[in-house]
């Protein structure tokens, strides 16, 4: 069982990118997919989440610019960053858990029982 995030690197204020949380072992199909991220010297912060039943949720700091998504057939869950800011500097984790959360509980990171290794993120300013 492992989860493989993809698809950080250096970007510009205001550029994008896409970020992968890939699945092996297991199929995504019936579990909720979030993604976390935690900044130097900062505590690990909930980004976004989707459920299995395509639920979503978002942080406030993010609404409006991350998008997530997920493709079961790909067994895949993305997150589409737009508008970056160098306050989105930070390594991103997805995480697979089996509940499914409500507003109040999808940012705890012991919903999830599945963590991927990270990937980096960095916006210049």
């Amino acid at each position: 069982v492992q989860l493989q995030a993809s698809g950080g690197g250096l970007v510009q204020t205001g550029g994008s990118l896409r970020l992968s949380c890939a699945a092996s072992g297991f199929s995504l199909d019936y579990y909720t997919i979030s993604w976390f991220r935690q900044a130097p010297g900062k505590e690990r912060e909930g980004v976004s989440c989707i459920r299995s039943d395509r639920y979503t949720y978002y942080a406030r700091s993010v609404k409006g610019r991350f998008t997530i998504s997920r493709d079961n057939a790909k067994n895949t869950v993305y997150l589409n960053m737009n508008s970056l800011e160098p306050e989105d500097t930070a390594v991103y984790y997805c995480a697979a858990g089996v509940v499914r959360p409500i507003l109040s509980s999808w940012a705890s990171a012991g919903v999830y029982e599945h963590w991927g290794q990270g990937t980096q993120v960095t916006v210049s300013s």
